[in-house]
């Protein structure tokens, strides 16, 4: 490897526990505010006048910075300090996150979003790199499951605490509650967390490999959230940027956005390749791919972060179109969620010392793909809360799960002077998951809710006004159909709207079991006994790297 591998800075006694609380309260910062943005879109939706499309990119941008930068910012913490990073990371949350409230505007809130995934890109290898470093042996299982249940429970509760700041305060709360918690983490890493480093014979940043990944991810997100406004092969719509209008009128920029994204991406591990047989800085250590465990846990990340978060976009615009349900109402249903989200964060560690982590993580994404199939079949135009809950508490048990054992499998071989860039990759699959699949999942959305037009025929509205009333419906995620009921035929037009959004949810749901059973089906491809190491004694992680690479 590149680096000489780094002993562990153990931190004895009771404050290795207490520097653990606030790392994890930092990640949960950065999850919470990923997830409560969903239940306060809807009320933001309406605010701001957004669109379906102004939806995905207020997701997806956060999504899109965070998975570009974080090997990046890997990289800088392994060379500058993790401890460093990680603090700059959480003021450059809370200042954007002071600036997300304070937007007017579609172009000003994506741009906040784009810069709160800036700092969380430096929070999250920095704090998983320094949990690698200071905790060894059983102590070290132990630290990456509560570090995977805080990503996995934050996740969950995020809808609810957004629907109580939204409904009780506003929407800006949503935010500004970023800044007293960044606050208290600083305060707390200042006090007890060490600073560690990564020692390396190379200087310098792999600059065109970070520029290339960043290009590749952002051309093909592009593609997938405005294919169905601009057009996926032939222009349907103007795209224009100020004065400057798309020229082409046979090809749509959405096309030369994803083949340009994909040529970005293959031209980016073409360079790395070469940069590493040169002896340079790379971004992504491509030998760290050889370890089974590693490259497999990543594609499993990937894959299975297209169907979760993708869903949780959609079931809270869902809820308050269709339902009624105002913000508070939503993030208390979603809570089904996450107490199925915490019950088996807490049932992980055991479970994983009598049939492994890899079977955990098994039956975690089993128990995801029953829940979305249960929601998928149930979901009706009279769907109540309660009628939701077994099947969301199910979907939680497997996100829980599945989260807290994903982390330790995915880094049980890595070297701990390569876990800054391995933590980064690790997530970037994530993200770059949460940044595909919510733009799928939209295009899903949007897709499905065209057939409101059909449902509105078929309650003999005339074909003319039926689309029209589905036109709004789509471009406003739904968001238009309780102002339906003011309108002649209301009661018909509200109705035929609400099995319109229900069709798109079952399709979404479809899409998103598909993607996690997918996930599923690649988990088997790891080493049974990966993380096994962790929880019976602690051996050097280089020892496991060289043994898997040779």
């Amino acid at each position: 490897m590149s680096q000489v591998p780094q002993r562990s800075v153990v931190i004895e006694g009771k404050k290795r526990w207490v520097a653990l609380v606030f790392l994890a309260l930092g990640v949960a910062m950065i999850i919470l505010d990923a997830t409560v943005v969903n239940v306060a879109i809807p009320t933001m939706v309406t605010d701001l006048n957004l669109t379906i499309n102004d939806a995905e990119w207020i997701n997806a941008a956060y999504s899109l910075t965070f998975a570009s930068l974080l090997i990046f910012f890997g990289r800088l913490a392994d060379r500058f300090g993790r401890k460093l990073l990680f603090i700059v990371g959480v003021v450059t949350f809370m200042v954007s996150s002071a600036l997300v409230a304070a937007s007017d505007s579609s172009i000003t809130l994506i741009g906040a979003r784009s810069l709160q995934g800036i700092g969380a890109a430096m929070i999250l290898p920095a704090s998983l790199s320094v949990i690698n470093t200071v905790f060894v042996g059983k102590s070290r299982a132990v630290a990456f499951a509560v570090w995977g249940g805080t990503i996995g429970g934050m996740a969950a509760l995020g809808p609810l605490v957004g629907g109580w700041l939204t409904e009780y305060a506003s929407w800006h709360w949503a935010f500004l509650i970023n800044i007293p918690i960044g606050i208290i983490v600083v305060i707390g890493v200042l006090a007890v967390v060490p600073e560690t480093r990564g020692v390396t014979d190379r200087k310098g940043f792999d600059i065109p490999g970070t520029l290339l990944i960043t290009l590749g991810l952002l051309g093909i997100v592009f593609a997938v959230i405005e294919g169905q406004r601009y057009g996926w092969i032939t222009p349907i719509a103007e795209f224009k940027i100020g004065s400057w209008v798309w020229p082409l009128q046979s090809v749509s920029i959405v096309l030369v956005s994803g083949v340009l994204g994909v040529i970005a991406l293959l031209v980016m591990l073409v360079v790395e390749k070469r940069r590493l047989a040169a002896g340079k800085v790379v971004m992504i250590d491509l030998r760290l791919f050889r370890i089974k465990s590693f490259g497999a846990g990543n594609g499993v990340a990937l894959v299975v972060s297209l169907g979760e978060f993708g869903l949780l976009f959609a079931i809270p615009l869902f809820l308050q179109a269709t339902r009624g349900y105002n913000a508070l109402e939503t993030g208390v249903i979603l809570l089904a969620l996450a107490i199925g989200s915490f019950v088996a964060s807490g049932l992980g560690a055991p479970l994983s010392q009598r049939m492994g982590p890899v079977r955990v993580l098994q039956l975690g994404m089993l128990l995801e793909v029953i829940g979305i199939a249960g929601l998928g079949f149930i979901i009706s135009t009279e769907i109540t809360g309660w009628g939701m809950a077994p099947w969301l508490f199910i979907y939680g048990m497997g996100v829980g799960f599945a989260t807290a054992q994903l982390t330790g499998v995915i880094l049980s071989e890595v070297p701990v002077a390569e876990s800054g860039q391995a933590s980064a990759v690790q997530s970037t699959a994530r993200q770059v998951g949460a940044a595909i699949g919510t733009a799928i999942i939209g295009t899903t959305l949007l897709i499905g809710l065209g057939s409101t037009a059909g449902h509105l025929e078929d309650k003999g509205i005339p074909a003319a006004q039926a689309q029209q009333v589905s036109d709004a419906v789509a471009s406003s995620a739904g968001q238009a159909i309780p102002s339906l009921a003011s309108q002649p035929d209301g009661d018909v037009l509200e109705a035929g709207a609400a099995e319109g959004f229900v069709t798109a949810i079952k399709s979404v749901a479809l899409v998103a079991g598909i993607m996690v059973f997918l996930g599923l089906l690649l988990s088997f491809l790891l080493p049974k006994n990966s993380a096994r190491v962790e929880s019976e004694g602690y051996e050097p992680p280089g020892e496991h790297a060289r043994h898997a690479s040779t």
